[in-house]
C-alpha cells in the first residue's frame, strides 16, 4: 500500500524522497518524480517528515535504528508518522522514545486496502500532539478521502483495531452468506445485486463478494495480514475485558484459510474455509462443511 500512497503524494506536488528495499516499487515512484534514498539514514537526512508504511514492529524499529547509536540523529527535529497497524502499547512506547530523542510522533493508521490506496480514498485516523497532527494533516489529504483526528497516542490505533474487528467479522459474515446462497442454488449474480443494492451494500461488500463469486483471490488485503491484525484485535479485546463472540468465529475462518496455505490470497478467500473438512466445525455441533 505504501507505493500508491506515495504516488498520490507526488501527484499532489509534494517533494518526496523514498526508500524501499525492493527496486520495482521504488523505481515506479522515481519515474513519477520522487527522489530516491540509498538507505534509511539518507532518507531521514533528506526529510523533515517521514512516513512509515511497514509490515511489523521489527521493520519499523530497524528503519528508525531504534535501540542503536544513530537513532537520535535520525529522528531529532523530525516528525515520524507511522501508517501501519500495531499494538497500542507498542506505539505509546515508540512515541516516548522518539520524544526523548528530540522528534515528534504521529499515529496515522488507515482504513482501506490497495484499491482505495490507489484511488486516494483511504480513511486515516490521526493521533498525537496537536501541533504535529496539524502539520501532518495536509500531507495525508492526497492519500485519503477523509482524515479523522482521534486525540492523543494511542487513540488512533485503538480506533483502527475496533474498525478492524468490524471489517473482519463483516467479510466473514458475507462469505458465510455467499456460501449459503451457493449451497441453496441461488443465482450468484442475483445474490450480488440484492446485497449491493440493499441496506448492507458497501464498497467492501460489493468488491469482496465479486471476488468470492469469481474465485479471484488476487490480494488487495492478504489473508496473512488479516490474521496478523486479528491477533492485535483479539489482544485489544482481552485488554479491554471484552469477550468478542462474533469476531472469534470470524477469526477461526481466516485462521483456517491461513493454515491451509492461503495466506497470500485476498481476504475474500475466507469463503474457501468451508472446503477444509469437518475440523473447522468442531465448535458447532450439527454443522457440516
Amino acid at each position: 500500500m505504501g507505493r500508491p500512497m506515495a504516488a498520490n503524494l507526488v501527484g499532489a506536488g509534494w517533494p518526496l524522497t523514498v526508500y524501499n528495499r525492493s527496486a520495482p516499487s521504488r523505481d515506479a515512484l522515481v519515474a513519477r518524480g520522487a527522489q530516491v534514498a540509498d538507505c534509511p539514514a539518507d532518507l531521514f537526512a533528506a526529510s523533515d517528515c517521514i512516513f512509515l508504511m511497514l509490515a511489523n514492529d521489527q521493520a519499523v524499529d530497524a528503519v528508525l535504528g531504534r535501540g542503536e547509536a544513530d537513532f537520535e540523529s535520525r529522528v531529532a527535529g523530525k516528525i515520524i508518522v507511522n501508517l501501519g497497524t500495531h499494538a497500542p502499547a507498542w506505539s505509546l512506547e515508540l512515541q516516548y522514545d522518539i520524544g526523548i530523542a528530540g522528534g515528534r510522533f504521529v499515529e496515522a493508521p488507515v482504513s482501506g486496502s490497495r484499491g482505495p490506496a490507489e484511488a486516494g480514498s483511504l480513511v486515516a485516523m490521526l493521533a498525537g500532539e496537536e501541533e504535529a497532527v496539524r502539520a501532518v494533516r495536509p500531507l495525508m489529504e492526497p492519500m485519503c478521502r477523509q482524515v479523522v483526528e482521534t486525540g492523543p497516542v494511542p487513540s488512533a490505533l485503538r480506533c483502527k483495531l475496533a474498525v478492524n474487528l468490524y471489517l473482519i467479522a463483516t467479510v466473514a459474515a458475507l462469505a458465510e452468506a455467499a456460501k449459503l446462497a451457493q449451497l441453496q442454488g441461488v443465482d450468484p449474480d442475483a445474490f450480488a445485486e440484492v446485497i449491493g443494492a440493499g441496506p448492507l451494500g458497501s464498497d467492501v461488500a460489493r468488491a469482496k463478494l465479486a471476488k468470492m463469486i469469481d474465485g479471484d483471490f488476487s490480494p488487495q488485503a492478504a489473508i496473512h495480514d488479516v490474521c496478523k491484525n486479528a491477533e492485535l484485535v483479539e489482544a485489544a479485546a482481552v485488554s479491554a475485558a471484552l469477550h468478542p463472540v462474533v469476531f472469534r468465529g470470524a477469526k477461526q475462518l481466516f485462521d483456517a484459510v491461513l493454515a491451509s496455505g492461503g495466506g497470500a490470497h485476498d481476504m475474500a478467500a475466507v469463503i474457501t474455509a468451508w472446503d477444509f473438512g469437518t475440523s473447522l466445525m468442531t465448535e458447532f455441533p450439527g454443522s457440516r462443511p
